[in-house]
């Protein structure tokens, strides 16, 4: 004798048909009320429910359902996240910005030490009194001293009046102690502006009032100045 068989017992024993479903989870009892009619089954011609059948499946039902066995104490805990929790970011880091090369002390000190472009060229000065060689004499102001130079790229005292004076018709000696050769020798008080001035080792170009023009030495360039040789030859040209 089982619960089921009990249950059949009583459904039948009421008069009433009862249609039982097995589950896994257990079992599903329907029943229903029937009528006089219903219950005779020869008259309504509706077949009768077989309960031993069904018991034998709802017992085959049962038998291969699992049994999950689960400890009185047993507790679930189902993790949650607050809206409000703070969420830690750590930020990407800064990409680096090649920083500009550093001008050195060196490179600080190149720049000082080259010179600027020189300004080639000066109005002669009025107390030249419109000499013609002065004139030509004035354009090279700037032009830097070369030693052995005789062209506007670069000037020695005698590669500079031998240029100058070429462009007047007048050829002078490459050298300056070949000038000294050349043309007559006048006094300082009868001295003109376009006569040469010599001194050992150097010749420049008399421009008046104690001034002359002149290639003086490697660093330096085509200027007007005052007369520095203390004994200096004047000779007139031409």
């Amino acid at each position: 004798m089982t619960p089921l068989t009990e249950i059949a017992q009583t459904v039948g024993g009421a008069g009433k048909r009862a249609a039982v479903v097995a589950t896994a989870g257990g079992l599903i009892i329907s029943t229903f009320g029937a009528t006089a009619a219903q219950a005779a089954p020869a008259a309504s011609g509706v077949s009768t429910v077989d309960l031993g059948a069904l018991t034998q499946q709802a017992r085959e039902a049962l038998a291969a359902a699992p049994v999950v066995t689960v400890a009185p104490d047993a507790q679930v805990q189902v993790e949650t996240v607050s809206a409000d929790t703070a969420v830690q970011v750590t930020p990407a880091p800064r990409p680096r910005v090649a920083t500009p090369a550093r001008t050195t002390t060196a490179s600080r000190s190149a720049e000082r030490a080259a010179p600027a472009a020189a300004s080639i060229g000066a109005p002669a000065p009025a107390f030249a009194n419109g000499s013609a060689v002065i004139e030509i004499a004035a354009r090279y102001v700037g032009v830097p001293y070369l030693a052995g130079g005789s062209t506007p790229a670069g000037f020695d005292c005698s590669g500079f009046t031998s240029y100058v004076f070429a462009q007047v018709g007048i050829s002078l000696p490459r050298t300056s102690s070949a000038q000294r050769g050349v043309g007559t020798v006048v006094s300082r008080a009868d001295a003109q502006p376009g006569d040469l001035i010599w001194s050992p080792g150097h010749v420049a170009i008399y421009a008046g009032n104690g001034m002359q023009i002149d290639a003086p030495r490697p660093g330096k360039t085509i200027q007007f100045r005052s007369i520095w040789q203390s004994n200096p030859v004047f000779i007139r040209v031409g």
